[in-house]
């Protein structure tokens, strides 16, 4: 049987396994300003999870190899949703870009993704999955597989 890949599993079960893990990294630590900040300016209160940035590092994670290359102003745009603006129609507005580009760094610093240059080698085209990355992503799926086969019995052809 071939290995699942993250691709075949839900990203809730995904994303949930993986932030888990993410805390053993030494180099992905929420800094000090993360208990202050909101995740975007159509958000009205910072996140009451305490490990949101662990979270918010594993979904990047996997939006890094799923939408790859891909850099922080981009991924802070996935991050987004409507901004409530009174009595005048909601608009689209992105995330955090200081936490998706902090979050970003931190995924390189542990090795998981690195920047994608150019045939030159001078412009930074955005971010992709490492081959460690790539395996962390994999190993997660293989072991959320039960659970994703409970919950949706027509993944166990995967």
């Amino acid at each position: 049987m071939a290995m699942t890949t993250y691709h075949d599993v839900p990203a809730d079960l995904l994303i949930n396994e993986l932030s888990v893990r993410l805390v053993d990294v030494e180099s992905i630590k929420p800094p000090e300003w993360s208990t202050l900040v909101k995740t975007g300016t159509h958000r009205e209160r910072p996140p009451s999870q305490d490990n949101w940035w662990h979270i918010r590092s594993a979904a990047v994670l996997r939006k890094v190899g799923k939408l790859g290359p891909i850099g922080a102003n981009h991924m802070a745009q996935h991050f987004g949703g409507p901004k409530d603006r009174g009595v005048k129609p909601n608009r689209a507005v992105a995330g955090s870009r200081n936490i998706s580009r902090t979050v970003m760094q931190q995924l390189t610093s542990a090795g998981l993704i690195q920047s994608k240059m150019n045939l030159s080698g001078s412009v930074n085209h955005g971010k992709v999955l490492t081959s460690a990355g790539q395996a962390l992503l994999d190993s997660v799926a293989n072991d959320v597989l039960e659970a994703a086969i409970e919950r949706h019995p027509g993944l166990s052809n995967y």
